[in-house]
């Protein structure tokens, strides 16, 4: 498995964790570093991973919000919670990480969903962060 592949994992587990918990992903981010440095089973948090949980708590509300809007038929609170955080991390990495192209961005995040969650989440996953890369310098706001 690729490393950004491996990164990007983690960010949504940590993203999940967080949101299961009702944390703060920052919190939960700490979590896994503190326990990576005194349990040797534990893997190492990567420095891409770091990058993509707290980009996304940069942009979190802004997130949300575009995932709240364009989500059609879903409400936040009722998507279930693995699409939910699959959604919010590829819309930051997709949205504020110019460094990795759109259509690997999309293709993880439908990686991630087929992994994780429902037969129908791919679909999903994939039909709005299509739609967000196409609006994508109307969404780009701080």
């Amino acid at each position: 498995m690729a490393a950004r592949n491996k990164a990007r994992k983690r960010a949504f587990q940590i993203l999940f964790e967080a949101d299961q918990r009702g944390a703060s992903v920052q919190e939960v981010l700490a979590d896994w570093i503190r326990h990576a440095r005194s349990d040797d089973r534990q893997p190492p948090v990567n420095e891409y991973t770091m990058e993509l949980v707290e980009g996304y708590a940069t942009y979190a509300d802004r997130i949300d919000e575009l995932i709240a809007t364009y989500a059609v038929g879903w409400t936040l609170d009722r998507m279930p919670v693995v699409d939910r955080n699959i959604l919010r991390l590829g819309a930051y990495e997709l949205v504020w990480v110019d460094g990795t192209p759109d259509a690997v961005v999309i293709d993880e995040a439908v990686q991630l969903a087929k992994e994780f969650s429902t037969d129908e989440s791919p679909s999903f996953v994939n039909g709005l962060l299509a739609r967000f890369k196409d609006m994508k310098p109307s969404l780009r706001r701080d």
